[in-house]
This record gives structure tokens, C-alpha cells and sequence, in this order.
């Protein structure tokens, strides 16, 4: 591919021309200094990303396309969420959709029985209650503290408190595909469980972790490849717990502006959040819909200008197996915790092998590093077993309670430094 440097008025890029029919250009300008900061953002560009348009007819697996995202009817993606070829190839458009599309995706109905959305939801509003006595409750990243309740880390404070209910709310077939889809398998789930009730404000605008929680001259000081990198290293996602009408405040979304490589620098301009305000759209969601979208995508809590809607939404934060997650879990709690309701689901075949495997995947360390090499060798593979294979083998072969706690209790203490 034949580079040439191009001038722009005051600005210089190095840019890729095709010299090949179907040969990609690089499709998006890179300063010649190598890194994004205010200067680097220029409106118009952005207004230009944001006006595109998703057709239904660039699509596959669904033909229902609403303010340019496209919508999933999980009901009716059985056989593709269950074989092995057919998942891939929606695996393969859903990364695209996330990557080159719009950045946003809906999954219909991916709770069919949304008996767990309540239950947890009780426990939800138990925590909720119990740690405003402790402690006042949490704080939000962008907005003001108190306008929200929120519990941090909620994907532990559930397996813990109510593991049977973890159980039915990450066993979901749906949601394990979307997160592999974008991060590949052994990916490291979290949440935050989010609550606004009638008058809540809304957010800022924003992206999110890794680059949008640091801030605008520590995003700065990372090279521009590492603005592209970040976005693939976590999906951000919800599961709505209650009906969500749009005057309840759904999230607010701008379509394509993932695309929009300066973003990490942009969202905190001003004229930036005006287009934000200006274009955004938001979905009504029902109990038992889930969201998804690439962190770089330009969104925002809405404000809640219902009457009686407690917009309760158990937001996800998925990381690759290759990143670090936000929060600080105790996973190998969650594994003593959780294996008595998976083995009892598994013997009594009230949960399909793939809805226990999204479950494990939910809770279990996926990946085997790092670790201690001397005493956790490579034994007949390239890397130790995870502590979600020890799961999984426990489950296949039956393991009492006793058994599977003192192996991962063997497995860590081989795993510290």
C-alpha cells in the first residue's frame, strides 16, 4: 500500500490510498505527532461518522433495524445460538455491528422467563437498602453522587448472597454469545447494578473504560493505537430488570460515533456533547431485553421523567480475557458458592450443559495467567488449567462440594507469587 503525506490546512496526516480494487484504505486520519488530544477533533468529521445510516439489508440474522440499531429476536435464534457454525457466523455480525456499524445492538427478549430478573431484584433492593445504612451508598462515575443508587460489583454481592439466582441470570446462552463474540471465549464478567428512580438527572455524555475513565491529558499521554485498542478490550451491555419506557430515561445513544478515532479526546469537548445532545437516540426496553455496545460509543444514562418507573438496569461490563477488568472480584468465593446450584441444576437437568457453561463463564477465571510458573506448570498444553476448567471438569464428573473447594483451594495456592 503506498503511503503519501497529505496537508489539511494547518494539519498534516498520513493516510492510505487503495491501489488495489477492494484493498481497504486506512480509513481514518492519524496525526503525525501519533497521538489524540483536543486539537486533534474536528466537528465536522464527527457530524459526518454520526449521519450515516444501517440498513437491514447489511444485516443477516435479523431484518428489524430501529434508529440505526439493529434488534435481535432471541426467541428466534435458537439453532444460531446453539451450533457451532451457525454461532459463528452471528458471532461474526455481531463483532461487526459492534466494530464497523453502529455500535449498538439489542437482544429481544433475552430473558424469556424473566422469573430470575425478579428474584434478583429483590436482592438487588436488599443490598441497596443494607449498604445505604452502612455507608451512605455509592457514587457514579458521571453524575452527581446520590442521584443514583448503585451497587458496585454486584455480579459477587449476588453469586454470594443468592447463588441459585446468579445461576439463572448468567446461564443465559445469549448473553455468553455477545461477550464472546466481542472479546473471544474466557472473557471476565462484572456489573453494577444501577438504579434511578422518577427525577433521576441524566448523564454526561462519555466513553467508557479503559481510556474514558482516565483523564483528558492521561488519555492523551496513550499513543493513537492504543485509543484503537482500548474499545476491544471490554463490551459494555445491560439487562433491563424492569419494563423501560423512554420517558423512564433509557440510555442515550449516538450511533457510529465509535467510529470517530479522536473520541477518547473528543467527548469532553463541548460541541462534541452538544452533537451528542443534539443526535442521540434512546430505545424503550422490556424486562428482560439486553443492550449491548462497544465502550467507545458515545452514550449516557437519560434522566427519568416518569411518574412511577424505578429504572433498575444490572449494567455489564465484560473485559477480555487478555485486559484487566475494573472492579477487584473474589472469584474463587464466587465458585464455592455457586457449584452446589449448577450441580444440582446439572443432576437434575433444569439447566442445559450450555446454559451451566455461560454461567461458569460468568463466574470462574477464565484465563491462566498470570501465574506462578514454577509451581503451575504447562503440564500437556501451552498453559496451566483455569479455574474455569477445574469448574467445568467438576461438574462433568460429578465432584462432591468438598472436593471441588479443596482443588481450587490447591489451584491458588499453586497461582500466588
Amino acid at each position: 500500500m503506498e503511503i503519501e503525506r497529505k496537508s489539511s490546512g494547518t494539519r498534516r496526516y498520513f493516510q492510505g490510498k487503495e491501489n488495489k480494487p477492494g484493498e481497504r484504505t486506512m480509513d481514518a486520519r492519524l496525526p503525525v505527532s501519533g497521538y489524540f488530544d483536543a486539537k486533534s477533533c474536528h466537528i465536522d468529521e464527527f457530524r459526518a461518522l454520526v449521519s450515516r445510516s444501517l440498513e437491514a439489508s447489511e444485516l443477516v440474522f435479523t431484518d428489524t433495524v430501529v434508529k440505526n440499531v439493529p434488534i435481535y429476536d432471541v426467541a428466534g435464534l435458537g439453532k444460531e445460538l446453539e451450533g457451532a457454525g451457525l454461532r459463528r457466523r452471528l458471532m461474526a455480525e455481531w463483532a461487526h455491528v459492534l466494530k464497523d456499524l453502529s455500535g449498538v445492538l439489542v437482544l429481544k427478549g433475552a430473558f424469556a422467563d424473566t422469573a430470575p430478573l425478579d428474584e434478583a431484584a429483590k436482592v438487588f433492593h436488599d443490598i441497596i437498602a443494607r449498604e445505604k445504612l452502612e455507608n451512605g451508598g455509592g457514587a457514579d462515575h458521571f453524575a452527581k453522587a446520590g442521584a443514583n443508587d448503585r451497587i458496585w460489583n454486584s455480579l459477587q454481592k449476588l453469586c454470594l448472597q443468592a447463588p441459585a439466582v446468579f445461576a439463572g441470570c448468567f446461564g443465559n446462552r445469549a448473553i455468553d454469545t455477545v461477550c464472546e463474540a466481542w472479546l473471544g471465549p474466557n472473557y471476565q464478567m462484572t456489573a453494577q447494578v444501577n438504579l434511578v428512580r422518577p427525577g433521576g438527572e441524566a448523564q454526561q455524555a462519555h466513553r467508557d473504560y479503559h481510556l474514558g475513565f482516565q483523564t483528558a491529558d492521561i488519555s492523551a499521554s496513550y499513543p493513537a493505537h492504543v485509543h484503537d485498542l482500548s474499545p476491544v478490550m471490554t463490551l459494555q451491555g445491560g439487562v433491563a430488570h424492569v419494563d423501560m419506557p423512554i420517558e423512564s430515561g433509557p440510555t442515550k445513544l449516538l450511533p457510529f460515533s465509535q467510529l470517530y478515532r479522536a473520541g477518547y479526546a473528543a467527548w469532553r469537548l463541548d460541541e462534541f456533547r452538544a452533537c451528542f445532545e443534539k443526535r442521540y437516540i434512546q430505545l424503550p426496553l422490556e424486562k428482560g431485553d439486553a443492550l449491548f455496545f462497544n465502550p467507545a460509543l458515545f452514550h449516557a444514562a437519560g434522566a427519568n421523567r416518569s411518574a412511577d418507573v424505578q429504572r433498575l438496569v444490572n449494567l455489564l461490563q465484560v473485559s477480555s480475557a487478555f485486559g484487566r477488568a475494573m472492579e477487584s472480584i473474589d472469584r474463587m468465593a464466587m465458585c464455592k458458592a455457586l457449584y452446589p446450584a449448577l450441580k444440582d441444576a446439572h443432576a437434575s437437568g433444569s439447566m442445559s450443559w450450555s446454559s451451566i457453561e455461560a454461567a461458569v463463564s460468568s463466574c470462574a477465571e477464565g484465563y491462566s495467567f498470570p501465574t506462578n510458573l514454577d509451581r503451575d506448570p504447562p503440564i500437556g498444553g501451552l498453559a496451566p488449567q483455569t479455574q474455569k476448567q477445574l469448574f467445568l471438569k467438576a461438574l462433568s464428573e460429578r465432584w462432591d462440594r468438598s472436593s471441588f473447594e479443596a482443588a481450587l483451594d490447591e489451584q491458588d495456592a499453586r497461582r500466588r507469587p
